[in-house]
């Protein structure tokens, strides 16, 4: 099954972030709660957990993009 991973809110005031740095790449296999990727609030450097296992099958945003809460960024294929 494929799972659209939304961004989840890294801080209670932030809404908006920059992606810094992907930790797994496309192809990748990842475990639930392993990091998947960085972002940088305006305050911090947080890594993001996966939700779920599965192999990564597509970044939808690239480094350096500005990402809202909710906004889809990845989508892994879980099981």
């Amino acid at each position: 099954m494929k799972v659209t991973v939304k961004l989840p809110r890294v801080a209670e005031t932030v809404d908006e972030v920059v992606i810094i740095e992907w930790e797994v790449a496309v192809g990748a296999t990842v475990a639930a709660g392993d990091p998947l990727v960085k972002v940088e609030t305006d305050k911090a450097v947080v890594e993001v957990p996966s939700p779920v296992a599965g192999v990564v099958r597509e970044h939808l945003v690239k480094e350096d993009d500005e990402v809202r809460t909710g906004q889809p960024i990845a989508v892994i294929q879980a099981g």
